[in-house]
C-alpha cells in the first residue's frame, strides 16, 4: 500500500486523540474517507494525471502529526517580514493548521461575515459546518480522503447573501516545523447569494524550520450571483513540499477568479477542481511558476461544465531555470447539459536553461456540440534576437533576461482583480527573478 499504510496505522490507532483534537462535522467525515481509502494507493509517478509527480513518495517519509494539537514555537513577527505588505487586508495568521486572527480582522468585519477556527465552527455551528463540508471535495481523490481523514483545524469563512466585503481576508500559513512534519490544514469558504469577497492566500516557512509536507484542501461553494477573487502566493523554503487541493462549486451567475503563483517552493503540486453548476457563470483560472535550482511545481486543472452558458478561460505561465522542472495537466469538461460553453486553456512555458525541464498536458472532453473551446500549449526558450537587440541598447544581458522573463509574466499577473495585489504582486515577481530569496531579509520597505 506504500506511503498510505502509515496514515492508515495511524488513524487506527489514535482515533480518539484525533477527534478529541476536532469536532463536528470533521470527525463524522473521518469514517466515509477511511472507507474511500480502503484497497486504494496515493498516486505515483505514471498514473493519468500525475505523470511526473508522486503523491506517494510525497508521503513516504516518517512525518510526524501533530494529532494532539501542541502549541508550536512560532514568532510570526520574524517569519512574515515580506510577502505582501502594503496592501489594506483583514489579516489572519495560520501556524501549520491553528488559526490566529488579528486585532485588524476582528475589529473590521462586516456584519455577519465569518472568519474562524474550522474547529470552533463545527461546534458554535455543527449544522452550518455539516451543511458545507466535503461538498465540493471528492473522496475519490486519495489525497483529499487522506486530508479529510487526518484534518483536525483550519479556517472558516463564511459571507452571508448581498454582503460585499470590501477589504481582502489575508490569511498568512505560517509552516513551523521544528521536527520533521505533516501539517493537514482544510479551508472551507461559503459565499451566499450575490455575496462579494476576495480572499490573499500567502505560504511562508519559519527560517529555522525542518523539512515538511503541507496537505492543505479548500473548498469553495459559491451562491448564485456572487463574486470569489483567491490568490494563492507560495513563497516557502526548499526543504517545503505542498500538496495543495482547490474545489469550486460556481452556481449560476457566479464569477470566479483564481490565481495560483508559485514564487519560492521545493517541490509543490497544485490542483484545481471548478464545477461550473449553474449557468451563465464564469471563472478565470491563471497560474504562474518560476523555478530554479532544482525545485519542481506541477499545476493540474479540471474545469467541469456542467451548465448552459458558462464561460470559463485557464492561463498557465512557467518560467524554469537551472535544473528545475515543471508540470501542467489540464483539462475542460463539457457535458451534455452544458450547450453554449465558451471555454478556453493556454499553457505557455520558458525554459531559461537547457537543464530545465517541462511536461506539458492539455486536453478537451467535449461531449456537446454547440460549443467553443480551444486549448494549446508552447514550450520555448527565450528569444536570443531580442536579447541582442536589448544589449545593443546598453542593458546588461542578465538584466536583458530579466526584462524578457517579467514581460513574459505580466498577462498572469493582470488576471488578480484586486489593484493592490496585483501591483505588490508585479513587485514580487521582479524580485524573483532578480534572484531574492523567500525571507526578503533585506527589504527595508517591509520592515
Amino acid at each position: 500500500m506504500g506511503a498510505l499504510k502509515q496514515y492508515l496505522d495511524l488513524f487506527n490507532s489514535q482515533r480518539r486523540a484525533i477527534d478529541a483534537g476536532s469536532a463536528g462535522a470533521l470527525n463524522a467525515a473521518r469514517d466515509l474517507a477511511f472507507e474511500a481509502l480502503q484497497g486504494r494507493e496515493l498516486p505515483d509517478t505514471g498514473v493519468e494525471g500525475y505523470e511526473k509527480t508522486s503523491i506517494d513518495e510525497l508521503f513516504s517519509p516518517d512525518f510526524g502529526v501533530n494529532i494532539n494539537r501542541m502549541q508550536l514555537p512560532c514568532d510570526i513577527a520574524a517569519a512574515f517580514k515580506c510577502g505582501v505588505p502594503n496592501v489594506s487586508s483583514l489579516l489572519a495568521v495560520v501556524v501549520n493548521d491553528h488559526f490566529v486572527p488579528s486585532a485588524t480582522l476582528l475589529n473590521n468585519l462586516p456584519a455577519g461575515v465569518t472568519v474562524m477556527s474550522l474547529a470552533r465552527a463545527a461546534r458554535e455551528r455543527a449544522d452550518e459546518i455539516a451543511r458545507h463540508y466535503g461538498t465540493a471535495a471528492s473522496l475519490q481523490s486519495p489525497g483529499t480522503a487522506l486530508n479529510t481523514l487526518l484534518a483536525q483545524d483550519g479556517v472558516y469563512v463564511h459571507v452571508p447573501a448581498g454582503v460585499k466585503v470590501d477589504r481582502p481576508i489575508q490569511l498568512v500559513n505560517l509552516s513551523s516545523t521544528p521536527v520533521p512534519m505533516l501539517t493537514v490544514r482544510r479551508v472551507l469558504i461559503v459565499l451566499d447569494e450575490g455575496a462579494h469577497l476576495s480572499v490573499l492566500s500567502c505560504d511562508h516557512t519559519m527560517r529555522d524550520s525542518n523539512i515538511a509536507l503541507n496537505s492543505q484542501v479548500i473548498e469553495v461553494i459559491a451562491g448564485p450571483h456572487s463574486v470569489f477573487n483567491l490568490c494563492d502566493i507560495e513563497e516557502s523554503a526548499a526543504g517545503q513540499s505542498r500538496y495543495s487541493q482547490l474545489y469550486i462549486n460556481a452556481m449560476e451567475h457566479s464569477e470566479i477568479n483564481v490565481g495560483g503563483m508559485t514564487l519560492h517552493c521545493g517541490t509543490t503540486r497544485n490542483e484545481y477542481r471548478v464545477n461550473i453548476l449553474g449557468q451563465r457563470a464564469h471563472c478565470q483560472l491563471a497560474g504562474m511558476a518560476i523555478g530554479s535550482d532544482s525545485q519542481h511545481i506541477d499545476n493540474s486543472s479540471d474545469v467541469t461544465h456542467s451548465a448552459p452558458h458558462a464561460t470559463s478561460r485557464q492561463l498557465f505561465k512557467y518560467v524554469l531555470d537551472d535544473q528545475a522542472s515543471g508540470a501542467f495537466e489540464g483539462s475542460i469538461v463539457v457535458t451534455p447539459e452544458a450547450p453554449f460553453t465558451e471555454a478556453y486553456q493556454s499553457d505557455r512555458n520558458i525554459l531559461a536553461s537547457s537543464q530545465a525541464r517541462m511536461h506539458t498536458k492539455p486536453q478537451l472532453l467535449i461531449y456537446n456540440d454547440d460549443v467553443k473551446c480551444s486549448h494549446g500549449a508552447t514550450t520555448g526558450q527565450l528569444d536570443e534576437h531580442a536579447l541582442f537587440y536589448m544589449q545593443t541598447r546598453g542593458i546588461p544581458r542578465e538584466q536583458a533576461r530579466m526584462m524578457l522573463m517579467q514581460a513574459f509574466m505580466a498577462e498572469v499577473v493582470d488576471t488578480v482583480s484586486v489593484d493592490a495585489i496585483r501591483d505588490r504582486l508585479r513587485y514580487l515577481v521582479e524580485r524573483r527573478l532578480a534572484g531574492f530569496d523567500a525571507s526578503c531579509s533585506d527589504c527595508q520597505s517591509c520592515k
